[in-house]
């Protein structure tokens, strides 16, 4: 998710139609810019090179969200109709629309990832390998991070780990509350907020992740890390 104000002016923007290695492409109608939807960058046009402000969102079920914020207001697209066409695509080996551009066997290739890129670095956090630790203390392009995933509904959140002048070590205690070494705060994984301890009340600042098959990310970053291998 991205903020459509760039420069102090409000930008909208639409579906341009076209792909990148698989991914969508946007445009924005006020200059008709194309921009990466994974990037988050203007790729053509007037404003090209210029990046979106990233905006921390999570990917999770309706239910989910629905129990966390019962009075959210949904957007009805108004489309009711067959789902075949997906769960056969999902349930495929096909490397999207346009085939791979990069051959790379180290993951299936509609293996979910959580792609996290730093300063230049790039790592794809399996889903698979999540499931089994879904709490990641790691690093990236210099960067203390941590990697929480929730493998009832699919949603991750990725932080920093660097907070007022330390770096932070985590550790799962129940479910999605986690705690960290340093000063034993308890943290709620999901938010990164401390609710207790010396830190009570100190929020980890969320970083730009991308859930994505496998053959998107390394699409585009080619030479991606695969944690846990």
């Amino acid at each position: 998710m991205y903020s459509r104000e760039i420069g102090g002016k409000e930008y909208s923007f639409g579906v341009s139609g076209k792909l990148i290695m698989n991914v969508l492409v946007m445009y924005d109608q006020q200059t008709q810019t194309l921009w990466s939807q994974l990037l988050g960058e203007a790729v053509e046009g007037p404003l090209k090179g210029t990046k979106l402000e990233y905006v921390p969102a999570i990917h999770t079920t309706w239910e989910d969200w629905k129990t966390q914020h019962p009075d959210t207001l949904a957007l009805v697209k108004g489309y009711y109709g067959t789902l075949t066409a997906y769960r056969d695509y999902y349930a495929s080996s096909d490397a999207g629309v346009i085939g791979e551009a990069h051959s790379d066997n180290r993951l299936y290739v509609k293996e979910f990832v959580v792609g996290v890129e730093r300063s230049g670095e790039a790592v794809a956090y399996p889903f698979s390998a999540l499931n089994d630790q879904p709490v990641v203390n790691d690093e990236v392009g210099g960067e203390p991070v941590l990697v929480v995933f929730n493998k009832d509904t699919g949603a991750s959140a990725v932080f920093s780990r660097a907070l007022d002048g330390q770096t932070l070590t985590f550790l799962q205690k129940e479910g999605l509350t986690l705690a960290d070494a340093e000063t034993e705060s308890t943290w709620e994984g999901m938010n990164g907020i401390a609710t207790s301890g010396p830190l009570s009340g100190k929020q980890l600042t969320r970083i730009k992740s991308t859930s994505s098959f496998w053959f998107g990310w390394k699409d585009f970053y080619p030479d991606t890390r695969v944690w846990g291998q």
